[in-house]
């Protein structure tokens, strides 16, 4: 239950960036900052596309965190908007959270963009080495000892997964938002519609369920989401590019799409408490990753090229 400040009494709010290259464990960090499931997690890569904002108001501060998705080197117009999303947070922000992660050390490259990426900003910095619990120890130490030195940040030993030191840098990232009355009400979680996340937990069943490729080129959509019928009406549309994933995703006699249905309805019935009816249909979208008119029907804000460009 979040906290209400007392009438009075300075607080504390802003925004806090969660920045990272992909599967570092932002989603997983985020979501154990606000002790709920927001942000999809998966054992896939580069599964967070837009960014996701989450809210703790403690006593006397408000942290809202973006969640964005993996800092990488784009191949396509998603991947462009995905990282633009991730810029975009970064000038939003009066804190930047970068996690980076021990168990498989970014080269010369992945660290260059993130140094490339830090300078952008004069917002205090933070570094979480996420993942100590799988981590040999010189590993941690040394990723701990080059965010000091070359990122210039206050480092933190975490583990999003099991709760390990989240409380503390918490704490410490409390201490560094500028005073500021609470930017939204204390009780709210997040800053998205409720259909925003119901997309997500349909999307990430997609990648729970399918291997491969196939996720990757799948998003969702909530066409229609009637709360005043029992049990809710929910119509989602899943895009895909060809109609040969269409046909994957169906699966043979309507298989595959019926079981991505009942595991995502029993998702979404817990996360709104209440029971819904799931219709779901799949439809295609030619080359959506790749047309700028299919990103924006879709919500995603396409960037300019200049936007992401990393320093070689």
């Amino acid at each position: 239950m979040q906290s209400i400040p007392p009438p009075d009494v300075p607080t504390r709010a802003g925004y806090v960036a969660l920045l990272g290259r992909p599967n570092v464990g932002k989603s997983t960090l985020l979501n154990a900052f606000v002790g709920e499931k927001l942000s999809i997690v998966t054992a896939k890569a580069q599964t967070t596309w837009q960014r996701v904002v989450g809210i703790h108001s403690a006593q006397g501060a408000q942290m809202i965190f973006l969640d964005t998705p993996g800092l990488l080197e784009a191949r396509d117009l998603l991947q462009r908007s995905m990282v633009g999303a991730a810029l975009e947070a970064l000038s939003e922000a009066d804190v930047l959270l970068v996690l980076v992660d021990p168990t498989r050390t970014p080269g010369g490259r992945g660290r260059s963009v993130l140094q490339d990426v830090v300078a952008r900003s004069s917002a205090p910095r933070f570094v979480a080495v996420n993942k100590i619990d799988a981590a040999p120890q010189d590993r941690v130490d040394e990723l701990a000892i080059w965010a000091r030195e070359e990122l210039h940040a206050e480092v933190h030993r975490v583990s999003a997964l099991r709760g390990t030191g989240v409380v503390q840098l918490r704490d410490a990232l409390e201490g560094a938002l500028p005073e500021s009355p609470f930017l939204y009400p204390p009780d709210e979680l997040a800053a998205a519609p409720v259909r925003f996340f119901v997309a997500e937990l349909i999307r990430e069943t997609v990648f729970e369920h399918l291997r491969e490729e196939i996720p990757y080129s799948v998003f969702c959509t909530i066409e229609e989401f009637r709360e005043s019928e029992d049990p809710v009406y929910v119509l989602a549309h899943l895009f895909v590019e060809r109609n040969s994933q269409k046909r994957i995703l169906i699966g043979e006699g309507g298989r595959t799409i019926r079981a991505l249905g009942e595991r995502a309805r029993a998702k979404v019935e817990s996360f709104i408490e209440r029971r819904i009816y799931l219709d779901l249909w799949v439809k295609v979208l030619p080359g959506w990753r790749r047309k700028r008119s299919h990103l924006r029907r879709l919500g995603f804000r396409v960037p300019d090229q200049h936007e992401i460009e990393f320093s070689s």
